[in-house]
């Protein structure tokens, strides 16, 4: 199985174990967002606050005889609304049920071995309108490939 595809699926699958992730989003957790056009543009079809998986940078990380890759990842959180979800308190505790989840996590995989993932840096914005908060946090994984 391709590795950057095998480790999306162990940490989505790792993400929706967790019960205090699942108490905040549900199970809206994508890796690509359901979609509606509105006024003739494509615009998230998903009531707020939900995960999305972001960009992904691969490089080569070979050792002796094994083959590796360092898998950096990113894990956007979208959130909008009244109480918690107007200001950014929703979308940091949900970014850190997140880096709970994944930072040093053990994640199975089948094809490929996961060798190490760590939590790097977060970021926690207000979108161009106003309304939207946006967490992202990005992960870096060793991957031993097969």
């Amino acid at each position: 199985m391709e590795p950057t595809y095998e480790l999306q699926l162990a940490a989505l699958n790792k993400l929706r174990q967790s019960t205090a992730l699942v108490a905040l989003v549900g199970t809206k957790i994508y890796d690509r967002v359901p979609e509606r056009t509105a006024g003739g543009v494509l615009v998230p079809d998903v009531t707020s606050p939900y995960i999305s998986f972001g960009a992904v940078i691969v490089d080569t990380e070979d050792a002796d005889c094994i083959d590796g890759l360092s898998i950096t990842f990113q894990i956007d959180v979208w959130s909008w609304g009244s109480g918690e979800a107007y200001g950014s308190v929703q979308t940091r505790k949900i970014i850190g049920e997140v880096r709970k989840a994944l930072h040093r996590a053990d994640l199975p995989m089948t094809t490929n071995a996961l060798v190490s993932i760590e939590a790097g840096i977060t970021r926690i914005l207000r979108e161009s309108d106003g309304v939207t908060n946006h967490g992202l946090i990005q992960f870096e994984a060793l991957v031993e490939t097969h």
